[in-house]
């Protein structure tokens, strides 16, 4: 690392750059990305899903969320980096840090095509004091990267309507109208599982997340989409003919926009990158909105909302199988980290429809589980005993939806406090899925009803509480999820709306010792209407048995205890059917009445 690092500098200094930012992103601004864009992991050796680096001639930081503080610290060793804990107190933002340590007429450096609009903007609006200048053409890890992977060309197949519920002809027309409303001449997409969605179209460009690299330019008489051609077979070629969808190579995307003239340019700044946003003549007017698509693809329609039940069976049919086979199993035969979770990924392959992981499965034992987002490497590969806590969060994607699920499960004796956290997650799980709320209300606004029995404790846990989840796309979608304070770069502050799917995930973390954490997904749906409006509340799709054996029941109200019962009654209900004689024994035993 300190070698890479070291020619990275090398160049800084020879295109006169005094700081060179390099994000955790690809051209499209997605969460998770294929191995071409890794260029910040391959830079610091830290291997999580967020994160930014910022290098000078100095200095170089590495900037964190809190799921990552323990993970960062370890991976970061001997990288040269230093691990900015973000959000924490002292801690500068990458912005504030940028203002204090560039000089006075200085050069701040990064690609253009990984970095926000609105990011991009902000600096430069920031740093406009000191008279910084931007470089953004520039793909400095790029240049020192020599081994570094293709850019992914997988195939692009169509999504049939018997999942999608609609055709993409009127996803396009509504899209339009909406255009209209906004008095928008254009719309600029390059949000992936947005064009994907809208076209009713899927692919393998990233990892676990079924898009495929395109941009997309709609008029009101236009669809330009911008793609490796490659990757088109003639059914799809064909298909987007039909919905009048012109096809124009990948890279073109930079030079077209370079052609408007006194357009309405409806675009996401927080989505659509910098380098395309800069290519616009100054001629145009920018609509700075939320992509329409990003509201109308979480609100499931009927149709996806039953597939998506039908998803959630067949997972925790997987997901009931692997608890029983683990909990009959443990102590008897060798068991790791990876070689479960192997286990595990093999049962949902089995499932009809199952088109693989909807993200890498973190399978986690003892003081592992305390990284929330701790990902299994040989070198760190946990042997289980039958004795402590094993945290595992896994998901599949299936032609009927997308699933996320978390189990913390008892292997053999635990200790009080193990116990005590158990329950306090298991209560505070059951808790928010089980909450009424007036039409309006945001997951901020309901947060706390999860955070209390921990707050009440002094405890917390340092990441939201749940996230939307997208259809046989992207596992964290925008816009609605359930966090206690707001965290600008994150669009997830919308009111629920009955459709809209989301998580239902709170932990705890000791480092050191243990985590825990139980997760459902939910969908919400309307409730009674009265003189006080229109009542929400959220169904359970998620079926599977939570682990009785690592329950305190003294600390449960007699609410929670009602919850579970009725919770644990539907997952026999549900899961039964499709076990083997001995298992459904197994699971009458783990969803008894407590």
């Amino acid at each position: 690392m300190n070698e890479r690092l070291a020619k990275l500098r090398d160049l800084m200094k020879e295109r006169g750059m005094d700081a060179y930012v390099v994000p955790t992103s690809d051209f499209h601004l997605s969460e998770y990305v294929d191995g071409y864009f890794k260029c910040r992991k391959f830079l610091t050796g830290f291997t999580g899903s967020a994160g930014t680096a910022v290098v000078t001639a100095e200095e170089a930081g590495l900037w964190t969320d809190g799921r990552y503080f323990v993970q960062a610290a370890g991976e970061l060793e001997g990288s040269g980096f230093t691990l900015m804990k973000m959000g924490e107190e002292g801690v500068p933002t990458v912005e504030e840090y940028l203002e204090k340590t560039l000089p006075e007429g200085g050069v701040l450096g990064f690609d253009g095509r990984v970095i926000s609009s609105r990011m991009g903007k902000s600096l430069k609006k920031r740093l406009s004091e000191k008279q910084v200048t931007i470089a953004y053409e520039q793909d400095l890890v790029g240049e020192i990267w020599a081994d570094r992977p293709a850019l992914s060309a997988e195939p692009v197949w169509i999504l049939e309507e018997k999942y999608t519920g609609k055709s993409a002809d009127k996803k396009i027309a509504e899209l339009r109208e909406k255009m209209k409303e906004l008095k928008a001449t254009v719309h600029i997409l390059t949000s992936m599982d947005d064009i994907v969605w809208l076209l009713n179209i899927r692919g393998n460009d990233v990892p676990c997340n079924p898009v495929v690299l395109s941009y997309a330019v709609v008029t009101m008489e236009s669809f330009w989409l911008f793609i490796n051609e490659a990757t088109l077979n003639e059914e799809v070629k064909a298909y987007l003919n039909d919905i009048s969808v012109t096809i124009k190579p990948y890279n073109d995307i930079y030079e077209f926009v370079k052609t408007f003239r006194n357009e309405k340019v409806l675009l996401e700044a927080g989505r659509t990158n910098f380098a395309i946003v800069n290519n616009l003549d100054a001629t145009n007017q920018i609509i700075d909105k939320a992509n329409p698509t990003t509201l109308a693809k979480a609100v499931k329609n009927p149709v996806e909302v039953e597939n998506m039940r039908r998803a959630h069976i067949k997972d925790g049919v997987a997901m009931t199988k692997f608890l029983y086979w683990l909990k009959k199993n443990i102590g008897k035969i060798p068991m790791t980290e990876i070689s479960v979770s192997d286990y595990l990924e093999e049962l949902r392959r089995q499932q009809d429809g199952n088109l693989g992981l909807s993200f890498d499965t973190i399978s986690a034992y003892g003081p592992n589980a305390a990284m929330c987002h701790y990902s299994a490497t040989p070198e760190s590969n946990a042997v289980l005993e039958p004795r402590g806590l094993y945290l595992v969060d896994s998901g599949g994607q299936y032609y009927e939806g997308t699933t996320d699920i978390t189990r913390t499960v008892a292997l053999g004796p635990i200790t009080d406090e193990e116990r005590e956290h158990f329950t306090l997650v298991a209560m505070s799980m059951l808790r928010l899925g089980h909450v009424k709320f007036l039409q309006g209300c945001s997951g901020m606004a309901l947060d706390y009803v999860a955070r209390e029995p921990f707050w009440s404790r002094g405890l917390n846990f340092n990441h939201g509480t749940g996230h939307g989840v997208g259809y046989l796309l992207n596992v964290h979608e925008a816009p609605v999820g359930f966090r206690w304070k707001t965290v600008p770069e994150r669009s997830d502050g919308a009111p629920f709306e009955e459709g809209m799917i989301s998580s239902d995930e709170p932990g705890l973390y000791i480092e050191g010792s243990h985590g825990v954490r139980t997760e459902n997904m939910l969908v919400c749906k309307k409730a009674e209407k009265n003189e006080y409006g229109q009542f929400m509340e959220f169904e359970y799709l998620t079926f599977v048995p939570i682990d009785l054996d690592a329950l305190d029941v003294s600390l449960m109200e007699k609410r929670d205890i009602a919850y579970l019962n009725a919770y644990h009654k539907q997952v026999y209900e549900k899961i039964s059917p499709y076990l083997t004689e001995e298992e459904r024994v197994w699971l009458a035993e783990a969803t008894r009445e407590i």
